[in-house]
C-alpha cells in the first residue's frame, strides 16, 4: 500500500513515500547549562489482577477523582522553549471516561483498551500511588471515536508492553478502525494526546503493516501530541533500512503541520533506526525534552548496501520525506548512538525543501558509525541548507 524506500549513498538518499502528508516539539534549554537527563521514578503497583473489574466509566460519566499527586519527572527542567498554545497539555478536569475504580487492581489492560476505543478525554484513577498497567494487547483508536483522544496518567501511571507488544495504536487508513472520510491519509483527526504517563517496554518487533516501527506508539494521519510523557526501554525490529522509531513512529499529519512533543524524556530505545523518534514526511517540534541512550542498531543504510539487511541511522531521530522540517528547542540530546550516520538525528529531505532548527540545546556524545555531516557533529543532514543553530552546542 506504501512505499517506504529510500536511497543513501554517503551523501544522496531519495525515497517513494506514501500517499500521506508531515510532521514535529520540546521546551527550552541554555547552552551550556549542566543539566542531565532526571532519574526515573519507579513505577510501582500491580496493575493486572485475576478478576479484577474493568472499572470503566461510559460517555458521560462525572465521577471524576482527584487528580493524583503527579510524580513524574519528564523533560529538560532547565528547559526555556516557549510552548505554544496548541502544543501544551489538554484540560483534562472533565474526562469523558475514567480507568479504574481507585485501586490498582482496577486499572486493567482490558479497561484501557476499551477506553481508547471509546475515545474521548481518558483519565486514570488508580489509587495514590504509581501503577504500572501491564498490556495484554494494544490499544487501538477508533477512527469515528473522536475527534479529540486524549490520555492522561496523572504522573502515577505507566503502560508497558512488558517487552512483547506495541502500547498505542492509531491509523487513519487503516480499514479496520474504520473510514471516516475519503481521504484517510489527510484528515484533521482523530487528534491524539498523550500526557503524563509512562510508555515502557514497548515492543513492535514483527509489526510490518505500513512498514512497522512504533514500539510504543504508531501513527498514521490526524495529529500527535506528547506532553510530560516517559519513553523508556521501548523497541523495533532491529534490522530494515526505513523503518523505525522504537518510541514514536508517524507517518502522515494533517495538512503537513507537526507532531509536538513537549517537557518529555526518551531513554533507552533501540531500533533499526531512529532509537527514540521516526517518520516519513513529518514535521517534528521538539520542546524542552531529554533524548539519551538511544540507538540506532541496524547496518546497511538505506538503500541496504549489498549483502546487509540496511538501517543503522539516526541514534535518536530519524526522519525522511520530502517537505518537511524539524525544530529542536530547549532540548537535551546526548549519548545516543548510530551504526551508520546520524548518532543524534538523521534528516534527509530527498527534494531538499526540508530545514532544520535547533534553538538554545545541546546535542553531545552521540557518535555516528560511519558517517555525518562536516561541522555537524551527530548529525547526518541532507535539505534546503545546514541546520540553523542558535545558542546551542553540538559536541
Amino acid at each position: 500500500m506504501t512505499s517506504l524506500a529510500a536511497l543513501l549513498v554517503l551523501g544522496v538518499a531519495t525515497a517513494t513515500l506514501p500517499a500521506c502528508a508531515p510532521d514535529d516539539p520540546a521546551p527550552t534549554f541554555e547552552a551550556g547549562s549542566s543539566a542531565s537527563p532526571t532519574a526515573l521514578p519507579t513505577a510501582s503497583g500491580q496493575g493486572e489482577a485475576p478478576g479484577a473489574r474493568d472499572g470503566l466509566g461510559g460517555p458521560g460519566a462525572n465521577a471524576s477523582p482527584k487528580p493524583a499527586t503527579k510524580v513524574l519527572a519528564a523533560g529538560n527542567p532547565n528547559g526555556k522553549a516557549a510552548v505554544p498554545a496548541e502544543a501544551r497539555a489538554v484540560d483534562t478536569s472533565k474526562p469523558t471516561r475514567t480507568i479504574g475504580a481507585g485501586t490498582a487492581a482496577s486499572c486493567t489492560s482490558a479497561a484501557v483498551v476499551k477506553a481508547v476505543a471509546a475515545g474521548g478525554v481518558i483519565t486514570f484513577n488508580c489509587g495514590p500511588a504509581p501503577v504500572t498497567i501491564k498490556m495484554a494487547a494494544t490499544a487501538k483508536v477508533r477512527n469515528a471515536n473522536g475527534p479529540k483522544v486524549v490520555l492522561d496518567g496523572g504522573g502515577t501511571v505507566t503502560l508497558s508492553g512488558q517487552g512483547r507488544r506495541r502500547i498505542l495504536y492509531m491509523n487513519t487508513c487503516d480499514e479496520a478502525q474504520g473510514f471516516t472520510t475519503s481521504h484517510c491519509q489527510n484528515q484533521d483527526h482523530p487528534q491524539l494526546t498523550v500526557q503524563n504517563l509512562t510508555f515502557a517496554d514497548g515492543n513492535s518487533t514483527g509489526e510490518k503493516a505500513e512498514g512497522g516501527g512504533g514500539g510504543a506508539i504508531f501513527v498514521r494521519g490526524g495529529r500527535l501530541k506528547v506532553v510530560n510523557s516517559r519513553f523508556v526501554r521501548n523497541r523495533c525490529d532491529r534490522t530494515g533500512p526505513d523503518l523505525g522509531g522504537a518510541a514514536v513512529r508517524v507517518l502522515s499529519q494533517y495538512e503537513n503541520k507537526p507532531v509536538y512533543v513537549v517537557g518529555s524524556t526518551f531513554d533507552g530505545g533501540s531500533c533499526s533506526n531512529g532509537g527514540a523518534l521516526s517518520s516519513i514526511g513529518v514535521s517534528w517540534v521538539v520542546l524542552n525534552s531529554i533524548l539519551s541512550h538511544n540507538e540506532a542498531i541496524g547496518s546497511g543504510a538505506n538503500p541496504a548496501k549489498s549483502g546487509t539487511p540496511g538501517g543503522g541511522s539516526g541514534g535518536a531521530i530519524y526522519c525522511d520525506g520530502n517537505e518537511f522540517t524539524v525544530r529542536i528547542a530547549g532540548t537535551i540530546i546526548e549519548n545516543n548512538k548510530a551504526n551508520e550516520g546520524g548518532g543524534a538525528v538523521f534528516f534527509v529531505s530527498n527534494n531538499r525543501t526540508g530545514t532544520m532548527r535547533i534553538e538554545n540545546s545541546t546535542l553531545r556524545r552521540n557518535p555516528s558509525g560511519k558517517f555525518e555531516t562536516r561541522g555537524f557533529p551527530g548529525i547526518f543532514f541532507l535539505g534546503a541548507r545546514n541546520p540553523t543553530l542558535t545558542n546551542s552546542k553540538l559536541s
